[in-house]
């Protein structure tokens, strides 16, 4: 089965997204695990970190040409979310796919 797309997301603190499914499914990812690779070591600076955007089609979190994450990454290791308050509230100033 293919993971759902990614229809928004949103930095919720320094190294942790929120991020909402085209199956409306929203999970949480922390980007913790990923910065022992130096490849991730700029994710570290919360300006950089929050300046990402949703790939076209929904396949991924882009910062730059060399950092990104895919949405099966966030979908499978990402923990389901159930709190539809925060969820809504995010909404509002979200990453949207374009």
């Amino acid at each position: 089965m293919n993971p759902a797309r990614i229809v928004f997301a949103q930095v919720i603190d320094d190294c942790t997204l929120i991020v909402k499914f085209t199956n409306d499914e929203i999970r949480k990812y922390d980007i913790s695990q990923l910065l022992g690779n130096p490849m991730f070591a700029p994710l570290r600076n919360p300006g950089f970190f929050r300046n990402f955007r949703v790939e076209s089609g929904g396949y991924g979190l882009v910062w730059n040409d060399d950092i990104d994450i895919s949405e099966y990454e966030l979908w499978q290791n990402g923990i389901r979310v159930s709190d539809g308050d925060q969820v809504r509230h995010l909404e509002s100033t979200h990453h949207h796919l374009n």
